[in-house]
């Protein structure tokens, strides 16, 4: 049975695709700040959940711990949006947005440095979950799309470094969620998590080359 670890997994794409590769049968670690939604999502899918902050390096060094030396795929999703309401760039807090990098890059990196290892071994994969704000100049996104642009740069270098890990790092595209709610959006009118969980699954599944994948493509293309 392979193994996923999947960061920020009780809400939204990440507690989708821990309810869908569960249903292909793959076994999971989870982890989410909020440790009762957490604990939901691991009864319902036989998950192994560890309830902590991604941007804690205790809390990563006990996730790679739990995967072991059985880990075929990390999925890195736990991000933040920042500060909201969302400020221009002009008043963006800097603090504020050492703690979006810390948590949406140098947090997944540190990850992947400490599991890395094991994917090489078992020519593994690396999900980096991303945005269309990392390469579109939405007003007031600017924190959260360079956090996010930053991450798919490191994926991109991380692909030619790493030619036994296919590493994808993906656009899943608005979604019905809390973080799209809380920046504002109209969350009702978009697609459930639902659907880009899929289109992702279909992505590991068929171990497509490393790079840039957008979900709406990988739908149209089943």
């Amino acid at each position: 049975m392979k193994t996923a670890l999947i960061t920020g997994a009780s809400q939204g794409l990440g507690r989708a695709l821990a309810r869908g590769l569960a249903g292909d049968g793959w076994n999971l670690v989870i982890d989410a700040r909020d440790a009762a939604a957490l604990a939901a999502v691991a009864d319902e899918t036989g998950a192994t959940a560890i309830a902590g902050d991604v941007a804690d390096p205790a809390h990563r060094a006990d996730l790679a711990r739990a995967a072991g030396g059985g880990l075929d795929l990390l999925v890195n999703n736990a991000s933040t949006l920042g500060p909201a309401p969302m400020p221009r760039l002009a008043s963006h807090p800097v603090d504020a947005l050492a703690h979006t990098l810390a948590t949406n890059v140098l947090a997944p990196l540190a990850l992947i440095q400490a599991v890395l290892p094991v994917l090489r071994e078992r020519r593994g994969a690396i999900l980096n979950i991303t945005s269309d704000a990392a390469v579109e100049g939405y007003a007031t996104w600017g924190g959260y799309g360079t956090s996010k642009a930053a991450l798919e740069q490191l994926s991109n270098v991380l692909a030619a470094e790493e030619p036994d890990v296919a590493v994808w790092w993906a656009d899943p595209g608005e979604m019905n969620t809390a973080m799209l709610r809380a920046a504002g959006e109209d969350a009702d009118a978009a697609p459930p998590p639902e659907e880009a969980a899929a289109a992702l699954r279909g992505l590991v599944a068929g171990r497509l080359p490393s790079g840039r994948y957008r979900a709406a493509d990988l739908a149209g293309a089943r």
